[in-house]
Formats: C-alpha cells, sequence, structure tokens
C-alpha cells in the first residue's frame, strides 16, 4: 500500500522498482502543482503503479478516491482511437476506406473520397463548424453530425494536418455507432461492466456526484500566431459547448472532450494497443495488423491549428517532440489542462495521468513529464 505524507489523502500501490514515481508524483503536490491527481501504469497486464491523492472539491473538503472521476478532455481521442482500431480488428471497419462506406451523408460537399485514416489523423479538413451557431447543439448528436455531413472541407482533404478538437468525436462517434448500433458511451458501459472499468462519455446523476471540481487554467494556452482554422477551432462563439450548465454537459455524449475516467481505467482500455492486442486479463482484442494500421505514420507537418509540427497516427500523436517521456518510438495523446495517456509498444505499457488543477499547457505539460521521466529510469 502506496501513502506519502506530502499528499492529502494518498492511496494506492506502487510496485517496489517502481518507487521513484511515488516520489514524484508527491513532489507536484509538494510544490503545490496539484488539487488532486491520479497516475497508473500497466506494464505486460500488469499494474505496477495505481496513485492517486489530494481533494475532489474546490475548498479541499473532499478526498480523492478511488471512486473519483475526473474530465480528461481531448486524452479521450486515445480511448476513441482503441475503440476504431477494435472495429477493425472486427473487420467491420477499414482505416483507408472511405467514411461515406459507413455513413454515407458524409460524402456531400466534396467529402466522398475522405478516408477513416484521414479523418482520425486530423487531415479532413473538418477541424470545425464554420457557419455560426448556438453553441449549446454541440450537446446534439443528430444535429452536429448532420452539420458534419453536410459541410464541405476548410481545406483541400489530405494535403495537411489541421488538429479537429471537436469534431474529431463526432466523426469517430458516429462510424462507430454506424458498424456497432451503439455509441461511445454505450460501448464504454460495456467495458466497465466486463473489465470492472470507470470511464463514461454521457454520464448520470450517479456518477456527476463522484466527478471531480476541474479549476481552469491561470492564463490561456498558448496557441502560437492565430488563423483562420484556429480561431474556427478554438475562440469563436460556437467553438465548443458554452453557456449550457454543467450538469447537462456532463450527460452529453462529446466523446473528443467530455470523456470522465480515472488513470487506471484510462491505462486499462488503451493497453491492447501497447501489449500486442492482449487485454489486461490476457484476451487478444486487437490484431496485429489492426495496431499496425493504428500506428502507423499517416501524416507529418506543421499543423493548421495547434502551434506544433506533429506527426499523426490514426488518432494518436507519434512522440516526436518528447511530449510523451524520453521515448521517441511511444504514441499518446494529451488533454486540456494537463492529463495525457503514452502508449508504447516497445516497452508493453500504457500509462494516464489525470488532475483536476488544470494548467495551460496544451501538451507536454511539466507535471506529467516529471512522472514519465521518472518512469522511464525504472525500465
Amino acid at each position: 500500500m502506496w501513502t506519502d505524507s506530502r499528499v492529502p489523502n494518498s492511496s494506492g500501490d506502487i510496485a517496489d522498482k517502481f518507487g521513484v514515481v511515488g516520489d514524484a508524483f508527491a513532489n507536484n503536490f509538494a510544490e503545490g502543482l496539484e488539487l488532486g491527481a491520479s497516475f497508473a501504469v500497466m506494464i505486460d497486464g500488469e499494474l505496477v503503479v495505481d496513485i492517486r491523492g489530494g481533494f475532489s472539491d474546490k475548498d479541499k473538503e473532499i478526498p480523492w478516491t478511488e471512486d473519483t472521476l475526473a474530465c480528461i478532455y481531448s486524452s479521450g481521442k486515445a480511448v476513441l482511437s482503441f475503440l476504431i482500431a477494435r472495429e477493425v480488428s472486427n473487420n467491420r471497419l477499414d482505416y483507408d476506406k472511405p467514411v461515406a462506406a459507413y455513413w454515407p451523408e458524409f460524402a456531400g460537399n466534396g467529402k466522398a473520397e475522405i478516408t477513416i485514416a484521414q479523418a482520425l489523423s486530423h487531415q479532413a479538413g473538418l477541424c470545425a463548424i464554420p457557419d455560426e451557431m448556438p453553441s449549446e447543439i454541440w450537446l446534439d448528436w443528430g444535429a452536429i453530425t448532420s452539420r458534419i455531413a453536410a459541410m464541405a472541407p476548410l481545406w483541400p482533404p489530405g494535403t495537411a494536418n489541421g488538429y479537429h478538437p471537436q469534431t474529431f468525436g463526432f466523426i469517430a462517434g458516429e462510424l462507430l455507432r454506424r458498424v456497432t448500433g451503439q455509441s461511445v458511451g454505450q460501448l464504454l458501459e460495456a467495458f466497465n461492466s466486463s473489465d470492472g472499468l470507470q470511464i463514461f462519455c454521457g454520464m448520470r446523476a450517479e456518477q456527476m456526484k463522484r466527478a471531480a471540481y476541474m479549476s481552469k487554467p491561470p492564463k490561456p494556452p498558448d496557441l502560437g500566431e492565430l488563423n483562420e482554422f484556429t480561431k474556427l477551432a478554438f475562440l469563436k462563439k460556437w467553438s465548443a459547448p458554452a453557456r449550457v450548465a454543467r450538469e447537462d454537459w456532463m450527460a452529453a455524449e462529446i466523446p473528443a472532450s467530455n470523456m470522465h475516467t480515472d488513470a487506471r481505467s484510462l491505462a486499462t482500455i488503451t493497453h491492447p494497443l501497447a501489449n500486442k492486442g492482449h487485454s489486461y486479463m490476457g484476451d487478444l482484442v486487437l490484431t496485429e495488423a489492426a495496431i499496425n494500421a493504428a500506428l502507423k505514420e499517416r501524416i507529418r507537418g506543421d499543423d493548421l491549428v495547434l502551434p506544433f509540427h506533429l506527426s499523426w497516427t490514426a488518432g494518436l500523436m507519434r512522440n516526436i517532440n518528447q511530449h510523451f517521456g524520453p521515448n521517441l518510438s511511444a504514441y499518446g495523446h494529451a488533454g486540456f489542462g494537463g492529463s495525457c495517456v503514452v502508449i508504447d509498444p516497445e516497452k508493453n505499457m500504457t500509462a494516464a495521468y489525470i488532475m483536476s488543477k488544470m494548467s495551460p499547457y496544451l501538451v507536454g505539460d511539466p507535471r506529467a513529464l516529471r512522472l514519465l521521466n521518472r518512469l522511464y529510469e525504472c525500465l
């Protein structure tokens, strides 16, 4: 049992050789960088780090426990990447086929040839909804997917990568719905039931009660030199849900930005991507071919939306900038405010960091990197 006096309400477990990871976690708290957080590492199907601590409320009265959920924002895109890879393994989806082969309405306005791989690697030119709309429409699945299906690409598909902060989740989610008959939230509920996870997209009242307060960053993130794509994706009044009740936002399915979970569940559900297709229970859930296709570089270049030179797979960032620790061969995704998940097939490892004190870092939060750097020292 792991505890540390520097971390209020600290609890969890750490395998002997990973003790310095616990020290790094405690140092983040000792330096006043955290309110509440959790960190988990799974290697070869074994949970070697699963720790948490701090508070889940603003007033520091409610302990952060193993039942606490936190919003992971865009780190949920890694979960979507796994769910898509699973349907590729099941021969229900093919990365190289057009999205419109499964979602015919998507073909409208010059999008008939956009492949699933292009859409998931942010090449589709659909980074945002260009026409002004009430921001609460993001809570209406049918309304948003209809707008995406009807819109024209904002740049020629396949010619450049430009991050799709919100639309990514609706494209991936609608593909999943078309081939499985279930929404993202329903698919995740099945994992919760079968694998003992707690990861939600679209929350019920009893789950909302367990959700941590998320403190806003002290300053806005640095989006670099602003262009029209960046403004549409992040800065318009309708770029994301706004002026809606928190409960309504949590109840909606917005897969690219409102999944709630804990670090253990995030590291566990994505683990087959790193563990040769095997879940932590040993079941083969992804084929080798699907993993290779999921992790294949699809495009590399200066992003049209984010201020980074990025290498994209079908849903994950390749770690060319060491935003996810020292191994350049790893993959990952980060979420607004600091959360991240790392997928490292070389080490058969996944790692997840979740927190409630949000920072302005778009990717490569120093708190997460401190943990990941100590982790790799142990390997």
